[in-house]
């Protein structure tokens, strides 16, 4: 007896589709070995959470006791690796143009005579800052690291007229300044980069991923099948289709809460099973775009183009990056449209607020209307599927 008869609708699509999944080694590919893998770069990326041993080269032109001292210093410095030594500046800036080193210590003649005597002895540094989180991690590095050397000479000058220790740290630094980096006290790159950037990936698979299941069916001119399979109904056939996908993808999403917030210790302060829900209720809310996107114009090979892009803005617009309220306020607006968005301002809501569901209800419920724009558009894939109109389009 046939499939359709046995079951209801909905169990013989969500059957069908199963069979489809498990028949098929791409599948299992792109909706389970990819996002681990994803997960798994994302988890693993920064390291202890720091840039450390980023390649700098030192223009030492003075060549004496004090120049290597320094040289020996700037060595010792976590966020350096020096991998070069130079003879000029132009030499240097060559390595650095080339991205063999992404910044330089240039040390200039007489430098040691200059600095004993009290005259201007300075020392330059350059980084390479069109990488700007490389950029600035060589500026504060260089910064903090010179500083003893911009004092040295006033504290031997200090120390021969006869002044105390404490005296010349009192007037070196009359006021000391208190750091207490709030939500991120390590400055570790993983507490605020990790998990976010893992979903803003994980958006893009569940967008193209989407696309492709229902596109393949118009594509291979298997979508009469499918729709007689729901016995016409195109609810049926979209929520039987679609729910296996679902249900691996909320799995996964569970899982890189588990690693980022279990297993690598990333500070929450919220919910685990809030954050759990507001985890599937974005992953409906993508699905549900990208059966949006395929609704208005039914063509894969057309609409997994603009799913791309679609994934692409998302990631800039997400605010994960930059700020969304100090965005242009076209783009800032233009940011509500992706499911990422708010599932990043939810989710940074909780981890540095420790926001309940007073604070995340607004995005909570336009989440929720992603779903119900797909199921407007649904009567308009049925006909694109009966009309048989864009099987021919390549």
């Amino acid at each position: 007896m046939d499939e359709s008869q046995t079951y209801s609708p909905f169990r013989s699509v969500l059957l069908r589709e199963w069979q489809r999944m498990t028949s098929r080694r791409l599948y299992f590919g792109v909706c389970i070995v990819l996002p681990l893998f994803t997960l798994f770069f994302m988890a693993t990326i920064f390291g202890n959470g720091q840039m450390e041993n980023i390649p700098i080269g030192i223009v030492d032109q003075d060549n004496t006791a004090t120049s290597r001292t320094i040289a020996r210093n700037i060595s010792a410095v976590p966020t350096f690796k020096v991998t070069k030594h130079f003879a000029d500046e132009a030499a240097a800036r060559e390595s650095v143009q080339k991205k063999e080193i992404y910044g330089y210590l240039s040390i200039p003649p007489q430098f040691e005579q200059d600095a004993i005597t009290g005259k201007n002895a300075t020392l330059s540094y350059y980084y390479h800052y069109a990488l700007l989180s490389v950029g600035g991690e060589l500026m504060a590095a260089f910064e903090t690291s010179l500083a003893p050397v911009a004092l040295s000479p006033v504290v031997m000058q200090a120390v021969a007229l006869g002044v105390e220790q404490n005296q010349i740290t009192t007037f070196l630094l009359p006021v000391q300044a208190n750091n207490h980096p709030i939500y991120n006290p390590s400055l570790d790159y993983s507490v605020y980069l990790s998990q976010p950037f893992f979903f803003v990936l994980f958006q893009v698979l569940i967008l193209l991923i989407t696309v492709y299941t229902v596109g393949i069916e118009i594509k291979f001119r298997t979508a009469n099948d499918w729709l007689t399979t729901a016995k016409g109904n195109i609810v049926t056939a979209v929520l039987g289709k679609l729910l296996p996908y679902t249900i691996i993808y909320i799995l996964i999403g569970w899982l890189a809460n588990y690693v980022m917030f279990g297993i690598l210790h990333i500070p929450f302060q919220g919910s685990w099973w809030l954050m759990n829900i507001m985890t599937v209720l974005f992953i409906i809310a993508t699905q549900a775009l990208g059966l949006f996107l395929f609704s208005l114009f039914p063509a894969i090979s057309l609409v997994i183009s603009v799913v791309s892009m679609v994934g692409s803005l998302g990631a800039t617009l997400s605010g994960v990056t930059f700020p969304v309220p100090n965005m242009y306020p076209l783009v800032r607006d233009a940011s509500y449209l992706f499911p990422v968005r708010h599932f990043t301002e939810m989710m940074q809501t909780m981890l540095y607020g420790g926001g309940g569901f007073i604070h995340l209800w607004p995005s909570a419920v336009i989440l929720c209307i992603f779903p119900l724009l797909a199921l407007l558009l649904l009567p308009h894939l049925k006909r694109a599927i009966e009309s048989h109109k864009y099987e021919n389009i390549k």
